[in-house]
């Protein structure tokens, strides 16, 4: 006992409290005044640490209360087979990848970290819609992209996604190492931004580009073929060019695409050339592209879609947009404010577009293939092979399809997909 009180007089200037000590079978009570031990009986009310006015408050994160509500909590509950509650903590690993997520635009760099949980890590930052907001969506996504490329995107479908362009351009133009680019029936024009990065280095890798009915010139075609041209860089590495339904691309127009030499397929049907057999030999001639008598699945629309870690980001972009959208789907009041803002070259613009058919009659279908491409990546065998039986058939058949493809053009005028762009300015 001589050391026990010893060691409690040693420590006397700690403020501990009253401490029991039982010792003999005898409860003790340390006096910390003289350092000795009392022989004592415990008090009827037992000291109690927190007074009755105490209270506990149990905060986490409290800096970031908005951020909490939005995440889940630290349990999983569960039920057992007899209906009882049942929850488990959550694994480390998911607490750390929800901590992040939430900070994702706080990140300095993802450069070299492993991809697989980079994956993970995506999808958790998706799933609370980190990537649409303002401007931290953009400052996170372009962490992303600039360590990943292709793994975050390597196919964008924006087809008559006109109103995403607009909202979420500079997202966009955040994504590197796209393969496969629809941008077709957005009416973008020459001086487009959209179209001017399509020269940047962040997409030489763009193999499939469609700018079907985008209100294009020969002036927009020389911009965009420019870097190829004169530096042998920017879309240097192209195989699939659609060009459809631009009527102001000439003959002139065309010539810029001669120095595309990797090119594979073509679709020029509905430009406004004034000698077609001259564009055929030449395309021919100098790339070793063959008119095509039937059409090519490669302009079909259907091999062109969304794919890579952002699909739904893509998709959130979408909807956000179109929930933008709903008060203002009355085309009468649209119509209207533009008649009142002189912004009426708009409408005839799109009313012009629908005398890209006539123009289709007389030049035909304008598809083109190279023959020799043995290792090609596209569907395309079953055409080429398709397009090879077609020669070895007797010349009725082939007028046969002749005019049966053009008797569908001029029934055809306006479909379904036009009346919805139309809708839409």
């Amino acid at each position: 006992s001589r050391g026990m009180s010893y060691c409690l007089h040693s420590e006397s200037h700690l403020d501990t409290g009253p401490i029991y000590v039982r010792e003999n079978g005898k409860l003790h009570v340390v006096n910390q005044g003289t350092g000795g031990i009392q022989n004592v009986t415990p008090k009827a009310r037992p000291f109690s640490l927190f007074s009755r006015s105490f209270s506990v408050e149990l905060c986490m994160n409290r800096e970031d209360d908005r951020a909490r509500r939005q995440r889940t909590d630290h349990f999983i509950f569960t039920y057992t087979k007899e209906g009882n509650l049942r929850y488990s903590a959550k694994s480390l690993f998911s607490l750390v990848l929800g901590y992040i997520s939430d900070n994702v635009d706080h990140i300095d760099s993802l450069i070299g970290f492993p991809e697989q949980i980079a994956e993970k890590l995506f999808s958790a930052a998706e799933a609370r819609q980190k990537f649409t907001e303002p401007v931290t969506g953009l400052r996170a996504l372009q962490k992303f992209t600039e360590a990943y490329g292709s793994l975050v995107l390597c196919s964008l479908c924006l087809r008559n996604r006109y109103l995403v362009i607009s909202e979420k351009l500079e997202e966009i133009k955040s994504f590197r190492e796209l393969t496969c680019l629809d941008l077709s029936c957005c009416k973008l024009g020459d001086e487009h931004e959209l179209l001017e990065h399509l020269t940047k280095e962040a997409l030489s890798s763009v193999k499939r580009l469609l700018l079907k009915d985008n209100s294009l010139s020969d002036a927009g075609l020389r911009r965009m073929t420019a870097p190829v041209r004169v530096l042998k860089k920017g879309l240097e590495n192209l195989l699939v060019l659609d060009l459809s339904c631009n009527p102001k691309i000439t003959d002139v127009g065309i010539g810029y695409l001669l120095s595309f030499k990797k090119l594979n397929c073509l679709d020029i049907s509905g430009t406004g050339l004034k000698d077609v057999d001259a564009v055929i030999k030449r395309l021919q001639m100098q790339i070793g592209l063959v008119h095509s008598k039937v059409p090519l699945k490669e302009f079909d629309h259907s091999n062109c879609k969304t794919e890579g870690w952002a699909e739904q980001t893509v998709l959130q972009w979408e909807q956000a947009v179109m929930e933008a959208m709903k008060p203002q789907d009355n085309l009468k009041s649209r119509v209207t404010a533009l008649h009142f803002y002189g912004k009426t070259h708009r409408i005839e613009e799109v009313v012009k577009c629908t005398l890209v058919e006539p123009e289709t009659k007389t030049s035909g279908n304008l598809q083109f293939y190279k023959e020799n491409v043995q290792n090609c990546h596209l569907p395309l065998k079953k055409e080429v092979a398709g397009s090879h039986e077609l020669k070895n058939n007797k010349k009725r058949a082939l007028a046969e399809q002749e005019t049966e493809r053009t008797s569908k053009q001029k029934h055809l005028c306006l479909t379904v997909e036009d009346w919805d762009l139309l809708n839409t300015y």
